[in-house]
């Protein structure tokens, strides 16, 4: 009787044990540092920084293992021949196969004339507002953009005009266009502001996304514009986020930002991110807005902003890339 009640105790223990490894796993006992905190780190480490080939070259092998993102960043034809069941990356019980519907609309390989050289993404943190650094992030060969923001005159000095890649998230075309159900003419002229760049589209990451990504592909070859659409490839997608999970991102998603920005560490020989200052204050203790263009917050439901700047802080301090937080003057 004894021995069976210590059985039972070391069971309780040893069950005990793995559901706290389990709850630290999903909720990290970590403090992310305050506002003023990073407001006086940035501060600390000024605007010397140079680069670290070494540190460059280990996260672009890194990327190479994990995501292989020079074949697999977008769907194409030869990675997914009709009878490819696509996984949806935000979804765990919903897939979409390549039909000879879908098929057709898939570019043949990776169309991007690889290694891009030196490459600007660009997030829409309200630090970009009054930075001057328009004409900085035009001087990059390949400009990445997030999630179609505006480029009208009254930003461009902070933000640039150039762009060769931008994200189109399904819920930007649901909320702004109305899923493209009554009228494509508006969709069409804002879409004229990024030249002709790549559209990259997740559309097979949540299922309600992939009609409206469609309906935006379709709209813009029927108005034969000269941009390519590129739907992201959710197995990207998805080892990316495994990737920053294991590096200590735990957001239920990524951001957009973090997706182009692991793109570019992939692509990219030189790496520059503008834009991304998730803090309500800046550099000079000032408020600083969510978006250069507005300040509606996001869900934090889904993204781990602080997080996900920490992590891309530590490659800055390292050489891997450059963060411009403050103005470009």
């Amino acid at each position: 009787m004894v021995s069976l009640r210590c059985h039972r105790s070391k069971y309780i223990w040893a069950t005990l044990g793995v559901l706290a490894l389990l709850w630290l796993y999903i909720f990290p006992v970590y403090r992310i540092p305050s506002d003023k905190e990073m407001v006086d780190e940035v501060l600390r480490q000024g605007q010397t920084w140079s680069r670290n080939q070494t540190g460059v070259d280990l996260y672009r092998k890194l990327l190479t293992e994990c995501c292989d993102p020079k074949r697999m960043f977008a769907v194409t034809k030869e990675n997914s021949p009709i009878g490819k069941v696509l996984w949806y990356d935000g979804e765990i019980y919903h897939y979409h196969t390549v039909t000879n519907e879908t098929y057709p609309i898939f570019v043949q390989d990776t169309p991007l004339q690889l290694p891009l050289k030196k490459c600007s993404v660009v997030g829409n943190g309200g630090v970009l507002k009054h930075s001057g650094c328009g004409k900085e992030i035009d001087q990059a060969d390949f400009i990445m953009r997030c999630n179609l923001p505006p480029l009208s005159k009254e930003y461009t000095t902070d933000v640039g005009t150039r762009t060769h890649l931008v994200s189109a998230n399904p819920s930007i075309i649901e909320k702004n266009f109305q899923n493209l159900l009554w009228s494509r003419k508006s969709f069409i002229e804002s879409m004229k502001a990024y030249g002709s760049s790549y559209i990259y589209i997740p559309a097979f990451s949540m299922k309600p996304g992939t009609d409206p990504s469609l309906r935006a592909y379709h709209a813009l070859a029927d108005s034969a514009s000269n941009q390519t659409v590129l739907f992201a490839n959710p197995d990207f997608l998805k080892n990316v986020g495994r990737f920053w999970k294991n590096h200590g991102v735990h957001g239920k998603r990524l951001s957009t930002g973090l997706f182009l920005v692991s793109l570019a560490l992939g692509l990219c020989e030189e790496v520059t991110a503008y834009g991304f200052w998730p803090f309500s204050v800046g550099l000079d203790e000032r408020p600083v807005s969510h978006h250069y263009y507005d300040n509606i917050l996001p869900s934090s439901r889904f993204h781990a902003m602080p997080e996900e700047f920490l992590q891309l802080w530590h490659l800055h301090k390292r050489g891997t890339l450059r963060m411009r937080v403050g103005d470009c003057a």
